[in-house]
């Protein structure tokens, strides 16, 4: 039977189901069409290919795992990512990562799996995503680890937080054949990632999900932080304060002490302003916001070695923003009579009411449009892609009411695909990190297919083939919906109604399995389908092979 590990009392929170209680337990190895891979009670990677229609071999072990699994208390399910065409990383769900060299897959002539790389990496996490690639002559795997992680300081929300971490292993030098990690970074959420993949370069990293996450810095970098926001801090301080009136604007500047009266040259005059200390550059020199009747200007040294300037204003009762044009080092300082003016001059603009006016044409949007199913939680997710070597946000994409449905890989050499819903339909984004300009291409859409999946209430797993001949979806038990494209008709149809003929069709198809047991697993190929329960492995003939 399939290794299905039951999610434990203490994982009782929506994160939890999202990463293991939903775990799809059936793998499909995108490098080879038609190859499916399950980790059984006994810890051993099974596989299972489709050589012919007819003809469906056996499950084959591929791999063992070397521990007892059931030794482990708070193990998770084991999990497998395939990284390329020969290389696959896999965890046992205890906390270890292992990198497999594997041969080539899904021929059992050339495939060995034999393992490279097997070190323990802390708590139990799961496998979310990997790569494979050359950097500077070495050969690399990338690696992302999902877990879920009690958080002490969290007392408002659900008392876990959700860490991403993004692993990079690397073959040493030519003689030796051992692999090391060479970086580790952490990111860190507050909810589990739709969609988390490594770009192929191993640069950089996307993800889509419900709330923001961030890298965690490590404690060199904190106090490297630490020391530039004392420097920009010292900076902050305001060179001088300044208030106004209708008639005037008064100027306060702290001087040094050892600065006297004669030391200090104040120009004055229409336009502009110009204060300096014994023979220093300038304290402060500019153009004025507005004029001023420069003879009348006064400057005096008050007891508290401040200097304090009288400009008289030309134009009464002006406000001014700003005393010097572009100059940000001073402070104003608002009197709370000036205050409560200001906000009664605003006094029209605000309304006691929510909507004072509800008879205005086209009211910004219409509830009764939308249907209870239309109304899903997950409102404002975005799609962020971080910076590897920066350790930053470079793009951040709100999705707005653009419900997240599924991810696919269409290419195994690209970033995996992922599926939103626009309106009613569902459109397929492949992500392309090295264009800048065409980051995400939008390369299919399945007509109705948003509106449709949003009444499926026991939706489990969805998937749609990797030449978008047909979306589908499965419910927790049994029955599997299946969505064909449009195709032409053979023969003539009328829509009666409209009384045009119609030229295509899409089909629905609903397959009912003959299972009591849950379905653990879902992934669809061009040609067919694979749905996994505890004990059985269900294929679903869709498409006929070219």
């Amino acid at each position: 039977a399939v290794a299905e590990v039951q999610l434990r009392d203490d994982q009782y929170t929506l994160d939890h189901m999202r990463a293991f209680g939903m775990y799809n337990y059936l793998h499909l190895d995108s490098w080879y069409q038609d190859n499916v891979y399950y980790v059984d009670q006994f810890g051993r990677v099974m596989n299972l290919s489709v050589t012919l229609d007819t003809a469906l071999q056996k499950p084959r072990e591929v791999f063992r795992l070397p521990t007892d699994l059931t030794a482990c208390d708070n193990r998770l399910c084991a999990s497998m990512h395939f990284s390329s065409s020969t290389w696959v990383t896999l965890s046992d769900g205890t906390g270890r990562l292992y990198l497999i060299k594997s041969g080539k897959r899904g021929n059992s002539a050339s495939e060995k799996w034999e393992i490279v790389f097997n070190e323990e990496l802390g708590s139990p996490f799961i496998v979310a995503h990997s790569v494979s690639f050359v950097k500077s002559d070495a050969h690399s795997l990338a690696v992302l680890l999902l877990r879920v992680e009690k958080d002490e300081l969290d007392t408002k929300g659900s008392g876990f937080h959700v860490t991403l971490e993004w692993v990079t292993v690397a073959g040493r030098n030519e003689g030796d054949h051992g692999y090391e990690i060479i970086k580790r970074r952490v990111l860190q959420g507050k909810s589990v990632p739709h969609y988390a993949a490594i770009e192929p370069s191993g640069d950089g990293l996307m993800i889509v999900s419900h709330k923001p996450f961030a890298f965690m810095q490590s404690e060199s970098d904190k106090v490297e932080e630490n020391d530039d926001a004392k420097v920009s801090n010292e900076k902050k301080d305001p060179l001088y304060y300044w208030q106004q009136t209708e008639d005037d604007v008064t100027v306060t500047v702290h001087v040094p002490q050892d600065i006297m009266k004669d030391d200090i040259k104040i120009r004055f005059s229409p336009d502009n302003l110009c204060v300096t200390l014994k023979d220093q550059p300038p304290l402060m020199e500019g153009k004025l916001y507005s004029s001023v009747d420069h003879e009348s200007c006064t400057w005096v040294i008050r007891e508290d070695k401040s200097l304090e300037i009288s400009l008289i204003k030309k134009n009464e009762g002006s406000r001014w923003p700003e005393l010097i044009l572009g100059d940000s080092r001073g402070e104003f300082i608002m009197e709370p009579s000036q205050c409560s003016e200001i906000a009664e001059s605003l006094m029209h603009l605000t309304s006691e009411v929510m909507n004072p006016n509800p008879e205005k044409e086209n009211p910004p949007c219409n509830a009764q449009e939308l249907e209870e199913c239309d109304a899903f939680l997950e409102d404002g997710a975005s799609l962020c892609r971080f910076d590897g070597n920066a350790l930053k946000v470079t793009h951040i994409i709100n999705l707005g009411s653009n419900q997240y449905l599924f991810s696919v890989v269409v290419n195994p050499k690209e970033m995996p695909c992922f599926c939103l819903r626009h309106d009613v339909d569902a459109l397929l984004w492949q992500p392309h990190s090295d264009q800048p300009e065409n980051m995400w291409e939008h390369i299919a859409t399945f007509n109705a297919l948003g509106y449709v999946q949003a009444s499926k209430q026991d939706k489990k797993f969805m998937a749609c083939a990797p030449d978008y001949s047909y979306a589908a979806l499965c419910e927790c038990l049994r029955r599997v919906f299946i969505y064909r494209q449009p195709t032409p008709l053979a023969t003539v149809l009328y829509n009666r109604k409209e009384g045009r003929q119609v030229g295509q069709v899409a089909k629905q198809l609903v397959a009912t399995l003959e299972a009591n047991d849950p379905i653990l697993g879902f992934q669809a190929t061009s040609e067919r389908l694979f749905v996994l329960t505890t004990k059985t492995l269900f294929l679903i003939k869709v498409n006929s092979g070219n």
